[in-house]
C-alpha cells in the first residue's frame, strides 16, 4: 500500500479564491477592505517567518494587514496595551496575537484581552462557548483547515472513528469538538494515555498534533487510515533526518546543506506504507491554516459592519 498524498496546498488556494471573492463584493458594498493586525513579541525566527507569510496571504487576497512589532522585553502591560489600541481602533476587523508569547507574559491574559469580535483565530472563551453550541463563532484556523481538507477531498467523517494525538487550546480541543458535531466517534489523547498505539490503530482518521517530530510510527496506524499530519518541526539533526528520510534521501540533503529540514509529527516514510490517505509535511495542513485565517478575517469584517453574507 502507498498512500495517497491529500493536496492541501491545491484546497487552500481554492479557499483562497473565495476569499478573494468576498473581499472584492465588501469593497464593492463598503468601499473598505477587510484589515488585520499582527502582534509580534520578540524575535524568534519561526514566528517572523509566519507573520511575513500571512501578511504575503493577506496582501494576495486583498485584505489589508499591518505588523505590529514589540521587542522581547516588552512588559505584560505594554502587550496589553498593543491588543487594547488594537480593541479600540474601529478600522481593525481582525487581531492576531502571534504565539508563542515570551515567558515573562501571560499567555491567557493577552488572549483574554482580544475583543471576541475581532479575535480571528476563535481563542476567546466566549468565542469557544459560541462554537461548542453551535452558535457562530470563529472557527480555529486549523481545525477548520483539517475539516475543509477531509470534506474538500471527498472523505467521510460521519460515522468514522477519529483519533487526535495532542489537546491543545488551538488544535486538538477545538478540532474534537469540530469533529463530534459531525457526527465522528472521537477519542483524544495526550501524554497519560495508556497504550497509545493500541487506541490510533482503532482510528479510521488519525490526527497527529503533539509537536514531536515522527512521533506516531507505521505500526500506530490502521492500515487504510486517513492520516493528517498537523506538526510542523524543525529538524537540523543530520542523523536524525537520514533516520526519518532515507540517509540518501532530498530531506536528509537539506540538512546538510541548509542546516534544517521540516518534519511533522507523523514518521513520513512509515505512514505511507500503512495509510490510505496522508497529508504532506510542509504543504499539508500549513496552507489551510493560513487560508482559515485569511476566511475568518473576512467574516469578521463583514460581522462588525452588518454585512449578511450573500
Amino acid at each position: 500500500m502507498s498512500a495517497q498524498l491529500l493536496d492541501g496546498k491545491a484546497v487552500a488556494a481554492a479557499i483562497r479564491a473565495e476569499v478573494q471573492c468576498d473581499v472584492q463584493a465588501e469593497q464593492q458594498r463598503t468601499g473598505l477592505s477587510p484589515k488585520l493586525v499582527a502582534i509580534l513579541v520578540g524575535d524568534d525566527p519561526a514566528s517572523r517567518v509566519y507573520v511575513r507569510n500571512k501578511i504575503a496571504a493577506c496582501a494576495e487576497a486583498g485584505i489589508r494587514s499591518e505588523e505590529r512589532r514589540l521587542p522581547a522585553g516588552a512588559t505584560e502591560d505594554e502587550v496589553l496595551a498593543a491588543v487594547r489600541d488594537c480593541n479600540d481602533d474601529s478600522d481593525v476587523d481582525g487581531i492576531l496575537v502571534q504565539l508563542p508569547l515570551p515567558k515573562h507574559v501571560d499567555r491567557i491574559r493577552v488572549l483574554l484581552s482580544i475583543d471576541p469580535a475581532k479575535d480571528v483565530d476563535g481563542l476567546h472563551p466566549l468565542n469557544a462557548g459560541r462554537l461548542s453550541m453551535r452558535l457562530d463563532a470563529p472557527v480555529p484556523c486549523t481545525p477548520a483547515g483539517v475539516i475543509e481538507l477531509l470534506d474538500r477531498s471527498g472523505l467521510p467523517i460521519a460515522g468514522q472513528r477519529a483519533v487526535i494525538v495532542g489537546r491543545s487550546e488551538i488544535v486538538g480541543r477545538p478540532l474534537a469538538l469540530l469533529l463530534v458535531q459531525r457526527d465522528a466517534t472521537v477519542t483524544v489523547c495526550h501524554s497519560k494515555t495508556r497504550d497509545l498505539p493500541a487506541v490510533t490503530r482503532e482510528a479510521d482518521i488519525l490526527v497527529a498534533a503533539i509537536g514531536r517530530p515522527a512521533f506516531v510510527r507505521g505500526d500506530q496506524i490502521r492500515p487504510g487510515a486517513v492520516v493528517v499530519d498537523v506538526g510542523i518541526n524543525r529538524v537540523d539533526d543530520a542523523g536524525l533526518a537520514a533516520g526519518i528520510f532515507g540517509a540518501g534521501s532530498p530531506r536528509a540533503r537539506q540538512v546538510r546543506e541548509k542546516g534544517y529540514t521540516l518534519v511533522g509529527d507523523v514518521h513520513p516514510r512509515e505512514a505511507e506504507e500503512r495509510a490510505g490517505y496522508l497529508t504532506p509535511v510542509p504543504g499539508g495542513v500549513g496552507p489551510l491554516t493560513i487560508a482559515c485565517l485569511l476566511r475568518n478575517t473576512v467574516r469578521l469584517a463583514e460581522k462588525r459592519r452588518g454585512l449578511a453574507r450573500p
